[in-house]
C-alpha cells in the first residue's frame, strides 16, 4: 500500500492546531496509508503544550529547540517521514485537509512526482489582499517563463512531493521562500507537477497571517537563484 506523510508545521497556532489535526486524522485516503508528522517551531502561545497531549498512534510530534523558520521545519518533517509521498499541510484553517484525496487521485491518475493545489484554477481570485493576488500571479508567471512551466499557483501552501524526489532537490532556502524554491527546482529537474483546484480561506494579518511583503522579494531572489545557479 502506498503511504502519505502529512507534514504540519506550526508556530503559535493554538486556536486552530488541534482542530486541523483532528480533520487530518479523519480524512479517508482510500487505499493509501497515512501518518501525521507535526513539527512545532518553538511556539510560545501554548501550541506546544496542546500538542504534548496528543497520543495518537499515527501522529509523530517533533519539537524544535528554537524558532528555525518554516523551511527548516518542512525539511525536518520530510527527514522524519516514512511515506512514499509527503504533503505540506498548514496548521491554520486557510487550507482544508479534506482536499487531500484530490492529491492522491492526481498521483494515481498521472503518476506525477509532485501535485500542487491551486487557488486560481478556473480564474478564481479568493484573496483578502489585492497585492497578495497580484504578487502570486506575477511570481507564477515569472517561474513559468524561466523554467518552461505551466503552473497557476507557485505560492500555494499545500504541495505534495514524492519523498525521494524532495531529498534529491537539496532545498536550501529559509522561511517561506521554500514555497518558491520547491516548484523552481522541480521544473528545472524536469519533474512532472500536476495541479488540483483546492478550497482556500485566507486570513487577515489580524487573524494571524504571517507572510509579509518582504517575503515576496525573497521569493523573487530565490526563483532567480534557482534558475541561474
Amino acid at each position: 500500500m502506498p503511504k502519505l506523510s502529512v507534514i504540519t508545521c506550526a508556530y503559535n497556532e493554538r486556536a486552530s492546531i488541534i482542530q486541523v489535526l483532528e480533520r487530518l486524522r479523519a480524512v479517508d485516503l482510500g487505499a493509501w496509508e497515512k501518518e501525521i508528522i507535526v513539527v512545532d517551531n518553538c511556539s510560545t502561545d501554548g501550541t506546544r503544550e496542546l500538542l504534548q497531549q496528543i497520543k495518537w498512534p499515527e501522529a509523530r510530534l517533533i519539537f524544535q529547540p528554537r524558532n528555525m523558520g518554516k523551511a527548516e521545519s518542512i525539511r525536518t518533517g520530510f527527514a522524519q517521514a516514512t511515506g512514499d509521498y509527503g504533503v505540506i499541510q498548514d496548521a491554520d484553517f486557510e487550507y482544508d485537509p479534506e482536499d487531500l484525496p484530490l492529491f492522491i487521485r492526481a498521483v494515481d491518475e498521472t503518476g506525477a512526482e509532485a501535485v500542487f493545489g491551486s487557488r486560481t484554477l478556473g480564474g478564481r481570485a479568493i484573496y483578502r489582499y489585492a497585492q497578495n493576488y497580484l504578487g502570486v500571479r506575477g511570481l507564477t508567471l515569472l517561474t513559468n517563463l524561466l523554467f518552461g512551466g505551466r503552473l497557476t499557483d507557485v505560492a500555494v501552501g499545500t504541495k505534495l512531493v514524492r519523498r525521494d524526489v524532495f531529498h534529491q532537490l537539496n532545498l536550501r532556502s529559509a522561511g517561506f521562500a521554500l514555497d518558491f524554491e520547491l516548484p523552481a527546482r522541480l521544473l528545472k529537474a524536469r519533474y512532472r507537477i500536476a495541479e488540483v483546484p483546492i478550497s482556500y480561506h485566507p486570513r487577515t494579518e489580524a487573524e494571524g497571517k504571517k507572510i509579509k511583503p518582504v517575503d515576496g522579494l525573497r521569493a523573487l531572489w530565490i526563483i532567480f537563484q534557482a534558475r541561474f545557479s
